[in-house]
């Protein structure tokens, strides 16, 4: 197998493991593309098709709830018109942010040191998050207010920065914010649909350019890794959280930062961004 199968192979498994946990998919990809040396422009299209490749899983994991509001939306049902505004009210921030913002972000924070200290600061503050006292009021997705969304979908536009993690801000400013552990990993998986579809729409757009047919071989490898990888992980998360809390996540953060920012001044790594 050709070394850019190899690199699709081991870039899309990256993205399906980190996407749904709380430690940066976008920094890991950041991180990972750097090392294998594709981190140009058809990088970035890969990194567009393996992200959608994710969303897939969590769509085929969810596809029961999924299709229960969509019927109840054709019914006229006021559960599914509520699930439905509030994953519209979350989303709305990250996109309205995004779109302002999205340029001077990618130009100065999508690269490896950046990335480093940002899951750090990231692991610092789960580690604060869960030595608090969680007061319940949300116990499932279903039971959320549009008050509750319009918080987390705020807790989201924090991801915004490279490092910080999607997942990570959505379930930590989640149980910030009174949801129950498994309501706020549910609603981040949830809400990761209209975030990241809308992103590689976008992205599709931007780059329409540097789509081209040779390369649909190492999507199809990478889009398969990914969706595989993302939909076992996104059901082993289910179960981890049932018993574990995600300090285990926020240690990792910090030790994978501080590895890279060791190797970065070191010169033991020749980060691109450090070059």
């Amino acid at each position: 197998m050709d070394l850019i199968y190899w690199k699709a192979l081991i870039l899309g498994i990256v993205e399906g493991l980190t996407e749904f946990l709380p430690v940066s998919s976008t920094g890991h990809l950041i991180l990972a593309g750097d090392l294998l040396d594709f981190n140009d422009e058809k990088g970035k299209v890969f990194e567009i098709v393996i992200q959608f490749a994710a969303i897939l899983a969590v769509c085929w994991e969810y596809r029961a709830k999924l299709g229960s509001v969509v019927s109840g939306l054709v019914q006229k049902q006021e559960a599914a018109q509520r699930f439905t505004a509030n994953l519209f009210i979350a989303f709305l921030p990250a996109a309205i942010l995004g779109l302002l913002f999205a340029g001077k972000i990618k130009q100065h924070l999508f690269a490896p040191v950046p990335v480093a200290l940002a899951f750090i600061v990231g692991g610092l503050f789960i580690l604060w998050a869960e030595k608090r006292d969680h007061k319940i009021t949300v116990e499932t997705v279903d039971d959320m207010g549009w008050k509750d969304a319009l918080k987390v979908g705020c807790a989201q536009a924090l991801a915004l920065i490279p490092g910080t993690s999607r997942s990570g801000a959505t379930i930590i400013g989640g149980l910030f914010f009174g949801l129950s552990r498994k309501a706020a990993t549910e609603f981040s998986f949830f809400l990761a649909i209209p975030t990241l579809f809308a992103a590689t729409v976008y992205e599709v757009v931007k780059y329409r350019d540097l789509f081209h047919a040779e390369d649909i071989g190492m999507f199809a490898v990478g889009s398969i890794a990914s969706f595989v990888s993302a939909f076992l992980c996104v059901r082993w998360l289910l179960r981890y959280i049932s018993r574990h809390d995600f300090t285990a996540f926020a240690w990792y953060r910090i030790v994978f930062g501080l590895l890279v920012l060791g190797t970065a001044y070191s010169g033991m790594v020749n980060w691109s961004a450090t070059a």
